[in-house]
């Protein structure tokens, strides 16, 4: 009997119905990982055996995802009587079932489509992310793509192949089968996702030096699956450790530095910064300019003209070549602004629980007398920004502060850009008038899709893509400058310009450097000499180094160093994915991983790829300390707003 022949047996016996399903669910996924791989063929590791890989692992995956996707049609086999099986209600919810299944495998076939366009990877933790917010994710979709076209064509389709399977879809329906015989398979079938939840690793895709050839050996809906529900990733059962007291010594080491004073306590990275001189009481404003890559300044090369304003304040000011962000979404870079610490793997600290009361950048500005604030332009509540920063120092406003009247542009993410310049404005000339000074944090918005702004602001009209989404925010920035130049407080003010992640995070191996190459400049007209600072600079060291430059002494508990006073000794950077950890220093990168793994590199700074090296022991146990305390510190809050405490603390000296 031929295997056409077999599988049309199959297909007519009580649970026939499961088979087709499952045939379907790994038909269309077999497409979208030919789609996405002819998509990614510039960057795909082609040979022989990545191309096995990819289409066997994958099958397997697909099995798995298929294990749990029949469930309920195998619960309803089982169960639903066999004089009403055979009948026209059991033939009308066969039709249903399948017209649901099948709409919901194009749809999300589409869905990774976007998302792999975005991300260059199958769903993760950040598509889970996103379910929190459907308010902005919906809109962002709507005002991206034309979903209502998309959901009819979707629709019509999946009518027609349903119609097109009738016969097989309901075939089954013609057989009656003892409850007996329906359990013994139900429950064998019923096993099969209790097995892949428990023996099935969503590691085993990944064997290959190639980050494109591990993504397209998964399964979407797998992968989504297993990021619900491994969400959190504890630090000290999935990563490498070392003894907390031996981590805490060497993070002691790394941090004590000319800053430090001289035989005072260290612990927990708790410790005296003690700057001599006055201290240099100049107002802050910390503009983090979404999806920000270094790529786009012409100052870092870029010939398209996208950032002339920015290009005008590089050269006035002082421009970081060096710098790289921790983490490729925006809760990771302000993260590293306001906490100054080390990624932590899983969810950042801006969005957990618990995360009240920490020492923050905001707080050390509050302790010196200044207004701290945190400006957004779009609603706050959007990953947690409000809870977060009015519970950590900081005074919040959103969009909501704005009058209708006040506002030229919005999408679902917030006004545009030019519109939160003007509000942060208006904030910051009322700490003026009230005498005190002003520490803010500006968050932009318009750099991101769907890529929307008032039209004749530039030379590229609204909805064309990043590179107008790129100009626009350059303008505002631009527009913002020059009406601050005309308020009493610009000229004891420093702005500090930085990206929070880059705008991209795709590359060929698992953390390409290239792809957190961010800008940061400071400019300040007659404090700020133009120059340009070459060290090897991390997102977290942004506010000590900005604490550093006014000159102020202060208990600290960040892992964040002042760069204009680091020996080159001490240069190094963070860089993350939610769940792998990168260590840069030395022209190496350590990467630790879930399953206790730690790996080091040499990366290429121009390419991003990296090849592999002998384990280098030493960098692998500072980064380890590092990410280690961190989690450690902030799961036993230990990260608090108190950074000394009363009682003496042994020195690590």
């Amino acid at each position: 009997m031929s295997i056409k022949e077999k599988t049309s047996k199959l297909l007519e016996t009580r649970f026939g119905p499961v088979l087709l399903a499952t045939l379907l669910l790994c038909s269309i996924s077999l497409l979208t990982r030919i789609s996405l791989l002819i998509y990614s063929a510039p960057s795909f590791d082609w040979s022989v055996l990545n191309l096995l890989k990819v289409f066997i692992i994958g099958l397997f995956y697909d099995l798995a995802a298929a294990s749990f996707a029949i469930t309920p049609l195998v619960i309803y086999l089982w169960l639903f009587p066999s004089k009403g099986y055979t009948g026209k209600t059991s033939r009308v919810l066969l039709y249903i079932y399948f017209f649901v299944v099948i709409l919901s495998l194009i749809f999300n076939a589409i869905s990774e489509w976007f998302f792999w366009e975005e991300f260059s990877v199958r769903y993760n933790f950040i598509a889970v992310d996103y379910l929190v917010y459907t308010t902005e994710v919906i809109g962002n979709i709507r005002q991206s793509y034309p979903i209502n076209t998309i959901l009819t064509v979707l629709v019509i389709l999946t009518a027609v192949i349903v119609y097109l399977l009738r016969r097989i879809i309901t075939v089954s329906t013609h057989q009656q089968t003892a409850f007996g015989q329906r359990t013994k398979i139900a429950l064998i079938l019923l096993c099969l996702p209790v097995f892949t939840y428990f023996c099935v690793s969503h590691k085993w895709k990944n064997n290959s030096s190639n980050q494109y050839v591990n993504e397209l050996s998964g399964n979407g809906m797998y992968d989504f699956g297993f990021a619900f529900w491994h969400n959190q990733l504890d630090y000290d059962t999935f990563y490498k450790t070392l003894p907390i007291k031996t981590a805490e010594s060497i993070l002691g080491h790394l941090l004590q530095q000319d800053t430090v004073a001289k035989n005072t306590p260290f612990k927990n990275t708790a410790r005296n910064i003690v700057n001599t001189g006055t201290e240099n009481k100049m107002n802050v404003v910390l503009i983090s300019v979404e999806s920000l890559s270094a790529e786009f300044l012409g100052t870092f090369g870029n010939t398209q003209h996208l950032t002339p304003q920015l290009d005008s304040l590089a050269n006035a000011g002082l421009l970081f070549n060096n710098l790289y962000a921790s983490g490729t979404r925006t809760v990771r870079g302000l993260e590293a602004l306001s906490l100054c610490i080390p990624p932590t793997p899983g969810q950042s600290i801006v969005k957990r629980p618990d995360n009240k009361n920490l020492f923050t950048l905001g707080s050390v500005f509050r302790s010196k007398g200044y207004n701290s604030r945190f400006i957004y332009g779009g609603y706050g509540y959007f990953d947690n920004m409000n809870e977060f920063f009015s519970n950590n120092g900081y005074q919040v406003t959103d969009r909501s502060a704005l009058q209708d009247s006040e506002i030229h542009y919005s999408n679902i993410w917030g006004v545009a850009d030019e519109d939160l310049f003007t509000l942060s404005l208006r904030e910051l000339d009322k700490d003026y008038k009230n005498n005190k000074p002003f520490f803010a944090q500006i968050m932009t918005v318009s750099n991101h899709r769907p890529y929307t702004y008032p039209e004749g602001r530039i030379d590229i009209p609204s909805h064309t893509g990043r590179e107008g989404a790129v100009k626009y925010t350059d303008y505002a920035i631009g527009k913002f400058i020059r009406e601050a130049k005309q308020k009493p407080w610009f000229s004891n003010t420093l702005f500090v310009i930085v990206a929070d992640h880059c705008a991209s995070s795709a590359g060929k191996v698992q953390l390409p450097v290239d792809k957190y190459h961010i800008p940061m400049i400071f400019y300040s007209p007659g404090h700020i000499a133009p120059g340009k600072f070459e060290k090897l600079t991390a997102q977290i060291d942004i506010g000590p180094t900005i604490l550093g430059y006014l000159n102020f002494s202060y208990n600290s508990k960040f892992f964040g160093q002042d760069v204009f006073k680091m020996k080159d000794t001490d240069e190094r950077a963070f860089i993350s994915t939610y769940q792998s950890l990168g260590y840069l220093k030395n022209n190496k990168l350590v990467i630790l991983d879930p399953n206790k793994k730690a790996a080091t590199y040499k990366p290429d700074f121009t390419t991003g790829n990296a090849t592999k090296l002998p384990a280098d022991q030493k960098l692998i146990n500072e980064a380890i300390s590092n990410y280690q305390m961190a989690s450690y510190l902030y799961q036993n809050g230990l990260y608090g707003s108190n950074p000394i405490r009363n009682k003496p603390l042994k020195s690590l000296n």
